[in-house]
């Protein structure tokens, strides 16, 4: 391994020891779950699952996986995240490829994906529109999840959006899934109508993306992470163009910040057009998804 300490004459890198080394690197280095990022970088050089790792302790790695793995590890160490390293992550219980043209799904959004299928599941053909799709993890887990779904979904990256039809095909739900590039609401027609509107936009404050964590600020896309000056640039946006798209009582769901629930609760009575606005909180009890109706 590169930098790893001197290794005598007929020993062996085993499993067990390529670990014991990389997680007090990778921790020394900045890493916020070390055992994990290890794990998962040696299981990908090894092309196993993680659980095999725990009964092959001993077994000692090939050159080839060594190479690839002193490669992972040192590109770990500079910050690049692991889902880029091994190119898919876990979201919803299912397997997402992951590229630097795409948000890494998050166990946050999730909150919404949950809120959403409730909605959906008592419809007998609900008609759904995902804004700002990147990888399609929200749109893939509602069209897997609501079979009866139809589900369109819209990414101003036409790179994005490859990589989301990709993981539709992996996912079976490639025919259901209608997919557009275009701004927000642009490439819709004016008569195009749906049950329910879900969105995670960007909603941190331009100021703020200097402060996040180096593997987020120098490696995911910015366009999905930038919400401008104050994080809510787009979520105004959102707010405003949705009732035009949604059926009477049709649902908007977006994900926000836990400081946002205030003024983004405000911004959507103000509109005027929305009814039963609610806040709704992730596993932490910290405020995630702002949910609201069209009157009518």
């Amino acid at each position: 391994m590169s930098d790893a300490p001197p290794t005598p004459a007929g020993d062996v890198w085993t499993v067990k020891r390529i670990l014991d080394w990389t997680i007090p690197h990778l921790k020394s280095q900045g890493s916020e779950s070390p055992r994990l990022d290890a794990e998962i970088l040696l299981a990908h050089a090894r092309g196993c699952l993680r659980i095999q790792l725990y009964t092959n302790y001993d077994q000692p790695l090939t050159d080839p996986q060594r190479v690839t793995m002193r490669d992972l590890v040192k590109r770990r160490a500079a910050a690049e995240p692991v889902a880029y390293l091994v190119g898919h992550r876990e979201f919803f219980g299912l397997d997402f490829r992951v590229t630097k043209d795409v948000l890494i799904p998050r166990p946050d959004t999730e909150t919404l994906v949950v809120d959403a299928i409730e909605i959906l599941k008592p419809q007998a053909a609900p008609r759904v529109l995902d804004v700002g799709t990147g990888s399609g993890c929200i749109a893939i887990s509602l069209a897997v999840n609501c079979p009866n779904a139809e589900v369109t979904a819209i990414d101003l990256s036409q790179a994005a959006l490859n990589i989301a039809r990709a993981n539709a095909e992996t996912h079976s739900v490639a025919g259901r899934i209608r997919w557009l590039c275009g701004d927000l609401f642009a490439p819709l027609t004016t008569d195009t109508q749906f049950d329910l509107i879900a969105s995670n936009p960007p909603y941190i404050a331009s100021a703020e993306i200097e402060t996040l964590a180096a593997d987020v600020r120098l490696h995911e896309p910015r366009s999905a992470l930038d919400g401008g000056p104050d994080g809510l640039d787009v979520i105004r946006r959102l707010i405003a163009g949705a009732p035009q798209y949604l059926v009477p009582q049709g649902k908007l769901l977006i994900e926000i910040s836990g400081e946002q629930a205030d003024a983004v609760t405000q911004l959507l009575a103000a509109n005027g057009r929305y009814d039963d606005i609610a806040v709704l909180k992730d596993l932490a009890k910290q405020p995630r998804v702002v949910r609201a109706v069209r009157k009518g």
